[in-house]
């Protein structure tokens, strides 16, 4: 298990603006991840150091939004004036998970805006719905990886947190925080106002470090 990619929930009117904005704080251009057509949500991803990326996704006008986990979680987000929504760690196979969670992953893919199809399989989102400091988890099936488009020149080094500590509440603790040691990346659990999940994140750039919101 290692930690894949963090995301980040804007509005459909805002996401070219954010995109814009967290791309010139990492010093990374963002290109265009396509549309989940099952979420009824679409992306754009930078890559980042350490094989992983972030991600900047919105929900769509369309009725997956509504009706699945992944969109109703985004949308959600977008509401509250978006931001972090999660993080995401991939494995290379997903079924001690779905034992662990009594359910089957169910399939994902993105078509990227050249035509072709990043598949995969996704759990974990539901329990993000009411516990938004947990994680949910991949197993990559097809494609080129995310953090394979682009020039990476940041990388995550530290996940602050607020209201629940992920790793008191997750039943996945031990390798949560076993994957982090191996990206040398820390967490902190901050005291403030804000709701469970992710309150920021700090990006070790070229420039220096950056915290972002």
């Amino acid at each position: 298990m290692r930690l894949d990619h963090v995301s980040y929930v804007a509005s459909h009117d805002q996401i070219s603006d954010v995109v814009q904005r967290i791309g010139s704080q990492i010093g990374t251009a963002f290109v265009d991840g396509g549309i989940h057509p099952q979420f009824g949500t679409r992306n754009f991803t930078a890559p980042l150091l350490n094989g992983q990326y972030i991600e900047v996704v919105c929900a769509l006008d369309h009725p997956a939004a509504e009706k699945t986990a992944f969109g109703q979680a985004v949308s959600r987000k977008a509401d509250e004036g978006g931001g972090w929504l999660t993080w995401v760690f991939s494995t290379e196979d997903i079924v001690p998970i779905e034992t662990a969670l009594d359910r089957i992953a169910i399939d994902g893919h993105r078509r990227h805006p050249d035509g072709t199809d990043l598949k995969w399989k996704q759990i974990g989102v539901k329990e993000l719905l009411s516990e938004p400091e947990l994680p949910f988890f991949v197993q990559w099936l097809t494609g080129a990886h995310p953090s394979l488009n682009g020039n990476p020149a940041a990388k995550i080094s530290k996940i602050i947190f607020s209201g629940t500590n992920p790793f008191f509440s997750s039943i996945f603790s031990s390798e949560l925080e076993s994957a982090l040691s191996l990206s040398k990346i820390s967490t902190v659990l901050e005291e403030n106002e804000e709701g469970a999940g992710i309150f920021a994140i700090e990006f070790s750039t070229r420039l220096g470090m950056v915290l972002i919101q």
